[in-house]
């Protein structure tokens, strides 16, 4: 194989019948999107009744809709997503905890833990995600510092790492707390951070669960199983805070998060976040990007002939609704036989804002061998001439 080369998107321009074949591919998605893209456009975001809130596509970081995204507010339970990103960090799974009293003494939403109990840290962190327990987060606080100040310090120093700078903890269960606020940007680069840990990703899928004593457990994400796609994150309410809640779903290929703070209830919150999240949705659509059956470039023989690449396979790639996916092939200059249809000789990958969304490899659509004598003999006068006449005139 020859060198590779980038082809870029003037030099396919300037191709013949297969560049066009793939244009005109190309524009039959951009029409069968146009109607798609203009009902989005023309569908203001919804406007739920919260003090903040935020939908974004985490892959990208794009910001589909928001309202007071900064502005610093009590955040509840969510606040557990920290204490676990600063336990888990410090914390096995299987260590066994002995239950501190001040954490047994904790009340409100409580897996009845017991001073001098002991319990290991991978049925606090599910007590804690699923039954959202104040005490269980304060267990995993204990066995971490030997104070909440000091584990508040951890908090706001990771807070710090992440980049949370319109944030500030207080206590490690979300409890009202003076002093103690975050916003619906800074909480949904929580819940990200925090859906790197699999132990938390995992957890926050789950409706029930039986920990050690037979606790049994239930999450009061209420999305989970009703909304589509729905696989967590966080719920959390106060008094002061009101009915928050970070959720993160999936559909088609997208994933969305959407954040509200503040809801004046948890019907209002749920109903919120469902519009949040179809409207977040509904930002996207599935295109063919790469479209089987089209050159998308040729390579050089050595009889002085070219052989089309094609793809593989096709792909398809979620795209925002009103922008274009652009493509870049990378393919060699030149091949020496022989050559086998369906060998693997270049690629393409699909870009959506400079991410990389997808890639297929190019492989040959058809089989060369080397030419023979006869062949060889003409491919060779055929050169000769032409130098001639190039010398000639």
């Amino acid at each position: 194989m020859g060198r590779l080369r980038l082809v870029s998107t003037r030099e396919r321009r300037g191709r013949a019948g297969r560049v066009r074949r793939a244009a005109l591919a190309v524009l039959a998605c951009l029409l069968a999107g146009a109607a798609l893209a203009a009902a989005a456009r023309a569908t203001p975001p919804p406007r739920p009744r919260a003090r903040a809130w935020l939908v974004e596509d985490p892959l990208t970081g794009q910001v589909l809709a928001s309202h007071d995204a900064g502005l610093r507010v009590p955040i509840a339970s969510i606040t557990k997503l920290m204490t676990l990103v600063v336990s888990l960090g410090r914390l096995r799974l299987d260590r066994i905890v002995r239950v501190d009293p001040r954490a047994a003494a904790v009340g409100q939403e409580s897996i009845y833990l017991t001073a001098g109990e002991e319990i290991s840290v991978e049925d606090l962190v599910k007590g804690a995600l699923i039954q959202s327990a104040n005490d269980a987060a304060d267990a995993l606080a204990l066995a971490t510092a030997p104070s909440f100040p000091a584990f508040a310090a951890l908090m706001n120093a990771e807070a710090r790492t992440l980049g949370l700078s319109e944030t500030h903890f207080v206590r490690p269960d979300g409890l009202d707390a003076p002093g103690e606020y975050s916003s619906a940007r800074d909480v949904t680069r929580l819940a990200l951070a925090a859906m790197r840990i699999p132990i938390v990703r995992e957890t926050v899928d789950e409706q029930t669960a039986i920990i050690a004593g037979g606790r049994v457990l239930h999450t009061w994400n209420d999305l989970l199983g009703l909304f589509p796609g729905v696989f967590g994150v966080k719920t959390g309410n106060t008094s002061g805070a009101g009915w928050c809640q970070v959720a993160a779903a999936r559909d088609d290929g997208v994933t969305i998060y959407a954040t509200i703070l503040g809801s004046p209830s948890e019907s209002q919150r749920d109903a919120d976040l469902e519009r949040l999240l179809s409207y977040g949705f509904a930002q996207y659509q599935q295109v063919q990007a790469v479209a089987r059956g089209v050159d998308y470039a040729d390579v050089d023989l050595d009889d002085g002939g070219s052989l089309a690449l094609v793809p593989a396979s096709p792909l398809a790639a979620a795209s925002r609704v009103g922008t274009r996916l652009t493509e870049r092939v990378v393919a060699p200059l030149s091949v020496a036989f022989p050559v086998r249809a369906d060998e693997p000789l270049g690629r393409i990958e699909v870009f959506d804002a400079g991410r990389l969304v997808g890639e297929r490899a190019l492989v040959a659509s058809r089989s060369a061998g080397a030419p023979g004598l006869a062949g060889r003999i003409g491919w060779y006068a055929g050169r000769t001439v032409h130098h001639l006449v190039r010398l000639l005139t």
